[in-house]
C-alpha cells in the first residue's frame, strides 16, 4: 500500500518534470506517414456531453485537428459507467481512425467491479498517451458544520448510518474512496450515488447530502464561488484553488490514495508507427499554452506521456485498484 502512495507522488513528480521540460523544448509537429492520416479521426468519449471526459476529448480533438490536418471528431457513446463506448472501441478496426478517451475508473476500476465490462483494458487496447492527472476532492457546503474531514467523521461516529456522501455513480473511484474512508475511519457512512457530478452538486448545495467525492474539475466552479469547502484531496499534487488543501494522509487516513487520469487509447493491433505518430501529435497538442491553462483551471495537470510510460501506469493502476476493490468489499453486476 505504502508503495503506491509513493508511486503516485513519483508519477506526479514525473508529470511536473515533463511540464517544465515541455516549456523548454518546442515540440515538432510529427511528419505524416505516407498512408496516415488520410481521413477524419474519431475520438469516442464514453460519457454524455458536458462532463469532464467529454470536455478533455473536445479540447484535445481541436488541437489534433490542426496538427494532423484532418478533422478529429468527438462522438459521445455513453452507458454502463463508460464501459459501453470503451467496449465498442475495443472491437473497432485497429487502423488509427477510431480512438477512445478513457479514464482511471473505466480502465482500472470497472474491470474489477463489474462481472463483465466487455473488454480487457490491457489486452484489448494500445495506450497512446496519458492526458491529465488529478486528485479526487472531498467537498462539503461552506455553511455546513464540517470545517474539516475530522468534523465530518466525528458526526458520523455520533450518528452511525445517518451521515451521507454523494458520488457521481455506483462503482466509480469516488464510491470506492468513500467505502475505503468508512473502513479506515471505522464509521458507518451512507453512500448516495448520482448519475454524474452535476446532480450530486445540486443536492449537496440543497442540503440533501452531507459531502461529495468528485473530480476537481466538477467541484471547481462552486469552490471558486465560495459555496463549497474542500475537506480533503486524495493526493498532494494539487493546483489552482486546490493548492495547499489538506490531503487524506494529513487527515490521518494513511494508505488511501487515488489519481484520476484521462488517457487516449487505440484498439490493440493498431500499427505501431500510427501509435507513434499519434503520441507525437498528442505531445505537441499538450504543449499548447491554451490547453495547459484550460486543464490547470479545472484542477488537473496536463501530462502528454509517451505510450510506454502510459502502459506502465495502466498496469500499475490495474493492480492497485484490484487490491482496493477487494479491501473496500464493493462489487456490482
Amino acid at each position: 500500500m505504502k508503495h503506491h502512495a509513493l508511486h503516485v507522488s513519483k508519477a506526479a513528480a514525473a508529470a511536473m518534470a515533463g511540464l517544465l521540460w515541455a516549456g523548454a523544448v518546442h515540440a515538432q509537429a510529427p511528419a505524416p506517414l505516407p498512408d496516415y492520416p488520410k481521413q477524419a479521426i474519431t475520438v469516442v468519449s464514453p460519457f454524455p456531453p458536458g462532463g469532464g471526459n467529454d470536455g478533455v476529448a473536445r479540447l484535445l480533438a481541436q488541437e489534433l485537428g490542426a496538427i494532423t490536418g484532418q478533422s478529429v471528431v468527438v462522438e459521445n457513446r455513453s452507458g454502463a459507467g463508460g464501459n459501453l463506448g470503451t467496449a465498442q472501441v475495443a472491437r473497432a478496426k485497429p487502423d488509427g481512425y477510431t480512438l477512445v478517451m478513457s479514464q482511471t475508473s473505466v480502465m482500472a476500476v470497472n474491470p474489477r467491479l463489474y462481472k463483465n465490462v466487455g473488454f480487457d483494458p490491457v489486452k484489448d487496447f494500445t495506450p497512446i498517451s496519458q492526458i491529465t492527472s488529478a486528485p479526487l476532492v472531498l467537498v462539503a457546503r461552506s455553511e455546513s458544520p464540517y470545517r474539516t474531514l475530522n468534523d465530518y467523521l466525528e458526526a458520523a461516529r455520533k450518528q452511525p448510518g445517518v451521515i451521507t456522501y454523494a458520488t457521481p455513480g455506483n462503482g466509480t473511484m469516488s464510491h470506492l474512496m468513500g467505502a475505503l474512508l468508512s473502513q479506515k475511519a471505522d464509521v458507518k457512512l451512507v453512500h448516495v450515488p448520482y448519475r454524474g457530478a452535476a446532480p450530486a452538486i445540486t443536492d449537496l448545495m440543497g442540503g440533501t447530502v452531507d459531502m461529495l467525492i468528485t473530480s476537481p474539475a466538477s467541484a471547481e466552479p462552486m469552490v471558486a464561488a465560495g459555496k463549497l469547502r474542500i475537506l480533503a484531496l486524495s493526493h498532494e499534487n494539487s493546483i489552482g484553488i486546490f493548492k495547499g488543501a489538506p490531503t487524506l494522509k494529513q487527515a490521518g487516513m494513511e494508505g488511501i490514495t487515488a489519481d484520476d487520469w484521462y488517457g487516449l487509447f487505440a484498439p490493440a493491433g493498431t500499427p505501431p508507427e500510427r501509435i507513434a505518430y499519434l503520441a507525437q501529435a498528442v505531445a505537441q497538442a499538450m504543449k499548447s499554452p491554451a490547453v495547459i491553462a484550460k486543464i490547470n483551471s479545472g484542477g488537473s495537470w496536463a501530462v502528454g506521456s509517451q505510450p510506454a510510460a502510459f502502459k506502465t501506469r495502466l498496469q500499475e493502476d490495474t493492480v492497485y485498484w484490484a487490491d482496493m476493490v477487494k479491501t473496500a468489499g464493493v462489487s456490482l453486476d
